[in-house]
């Protein structure tokens, strides 16, 4: 009995050893940075499903972080704070847009390097940008464009068929 026991704490043990090991692995390599790199701003209308946390992309490869957003209160836009790898070179007429990350509704900043061959620095600030579309108001505009077709075709039918 003493003997079965030492076997399953030292299976116990084992499994606790290699789930520290998995999570170690993961937390070590998630794609976050410690801050590092230059960090930039930008204006927008509308965020809509972007977070603090959500990925900064360039032609689909992360290269920095969501820091903040906040509202200006003079201009009643959104500001959003992001940090980008000090390796990437933005020239000063590069935009930015909110973009949908996938179906399910995630949201990343995505940048697209303009042709200036000024660049932002530290604290600068993206001057060029797409707000984030509203799902919702979009598949509401679809349906109501689909019964105004909808509406215009029985109209077309009903005069079609009226007698002459």
């Amino acid at each position: 009995m003493a003997q079965r026991n030492l076997t399953e704490l030292l299976a116990g043990a084992a499994v606790l050893v290699v789930a520290a090991g998995f999570l170690g692995y993961a937390v070590a390599n998630t794609g976050r940075s410690g801050g590092s790199g230059i960090t930039l701003n930008a204006r927008f209308d509308r965020v809509d499903g972007l977070a603090v946390g959500s990925d900064v992309r360039m032609a689909g490869v992360k290269i920095g972080t969501v820091r903040s957003a906040a509202i200006d209160p003079k201009t009643y836009q959104a500001v959003v704070t992001f940090t980008v790898q000090s390796t990437i070179r933005l020239p000063a007429d590069s935009s930015a847009e909110i973009a949908s990350d996938s179906l399910l509704g995630g949201k990343i900043l995505a940048l697209v390097p303009g042709g200036e061959e000024k660049m932002l620095g530290d604290g600068g600030t993206v001057t060029i940008t797409q707000s984030s579309v509203s799902f919702e108001q979009m598949l509401g505009k679809f349906i109501f464009s689909v019964s105004d077709l909808s509406a215009n075709v029985q109209k077309s039918l009903d005069q079609k068929a009226a007698p002459k």
